[in-house]
């Protein structure tokens, strides 16, 4: 899974595209657009924490800024639907780029980065939960509109293909910078970043990079979600849930590789939704579904989902290749 090719991107995306043409079914289709949307923001965690080794707590800090920008501009100043979505994914990477600045010219790292990440998320919740420019406690409902140019529609299937479009240039991008002597840079800095530092790499300005990358691909996860469900307020937008999400799918599908989030979006999104038709739709059993499968993961499955497809996949492998015993008689 690491260091996917292009053709291999090609071929995974194609195959989720087909799925329109196989079922109509509003409840797979729903399911699919969720799963998609936990993968991009994923993605967007897996650029900073996955290749460059920076962990984060608060991606819902971006998440948020992407949803709140898109529908603030739609219903407070009248901007179209699908610019107000772009410019959501720019102050998502404005905010990820502030916060990058004040935290790794600080010299955080490591569990301060992480609670710093948190804090941030944390206080825009509370900001947006007042402020009556993001509706206060009330949250913001974005008129309904079912017309393209407001980037609605009436049924889910274009809001797949547009949700597994922003994956697809997220695998992209990801790939990108596998190939790139940013991306060398990024794994050096995760490695030892004292090292990569003494071998003239400028580690602020990677991980800053990096921040800003990460921050808008999951802004676009943002923006996406306030167009899909029409609504959002502070504990939806920049509530933990989200953060969660973000860092559950990568290290469960396989961390610092293309497909892991994908990959752990689609796998834990699934035992989601076999427990609830098990056990129930019971308060907070996501949650404890989450909980298990990463626990089990950490323990048996240390590189993800991907890692361990890759070992049976190179064990395989070597047992074809390797010559057969001859009987002696």
């Amino acid at each position: 899974m690491k260091g996917a090719s292009l053709a291999h991107i090609v071929l995974v995306i194609a195959a989720l595209a087909a799925v329109p043409l196989l079922t109509a079914s509003n409840v797979v289709l729903n399911f699919l657009v969720v799963a998609l949307l936990v993968a991009l923001v994923g993605q967007g965690w897996n650029v900073l924490a996955g290749y460059g080794g920076q962990y984060s707590f608060g991606h819902a800090a971006f998440f948020g800024t992407g949803a709140y920008v898109t529908a603030i501009l739609q219903m407070r100043y009248g901007v179209n639907a699908w610019i107000a979505f772009t410019l959501g994914i720019a102050g998502g990477a404005l905010v990820g780029a502030a916060i990058g600045a004040l935290a790794f010219r600080s010299g955080l790292r490591g569990s301060y980065f992480a609670l710093v990440t948190l804090a941030f998320a944390e206080v825009l919740r509370i900001l947006a939960s007042v402020a009556p420019v993001t509706g206060a406690g009330v949250g913001i409902l974005i008129a309904l509109d079912l017309r393209p140019q407001a980037f609605q529609f009436q049924g889910r299937v274009p809001f797949y293909w547009i949700v597994l479009t922003l994956v697809a240039v997220s695998l992209l991008i990801v790939r990108l910078i596998e190939q790139s002597r940013f991306g060398a840079w990024l794994v050096a800095v995760r490695e030892n970043e004292d090292a990569a530092r003494a071998v003239g790499v400028d580690t602020a300005r990677v991980k800053l990079a990096a921040m800003t990358i990460s921050a808008a691909i999951t802004a676009a996860g943002g923006g996406f979600y306030a167009q899909y469900f029409l609504f959002i307020d502070s504990g939806i937008a920049y509530g933990p849930w989200i953060s969660i999400a973000a860092l559950l799918a990568p290290i469960v599908g396989g961390i610092g590789t293309v497909f892991g989030p994908l990959l752990g979006a689609l796998v834990v999104k699934t035992l989601g939704e076999i427990a609830k038709l098990v056990t129930g739709d019971a308060p907070g059993l996501d949650l404890v579904v989450y909980g298990g499968v990463l626990i089990l993961v950490v323990a048996f499955a240390p590189q993800g989902i991907a890692g361990l497809l890759t070992s049976l996949r190179l064990r395989f492998a070597r047992l074809r290749s390797s010559p057969p015993e001859r009987a002696h008689g």
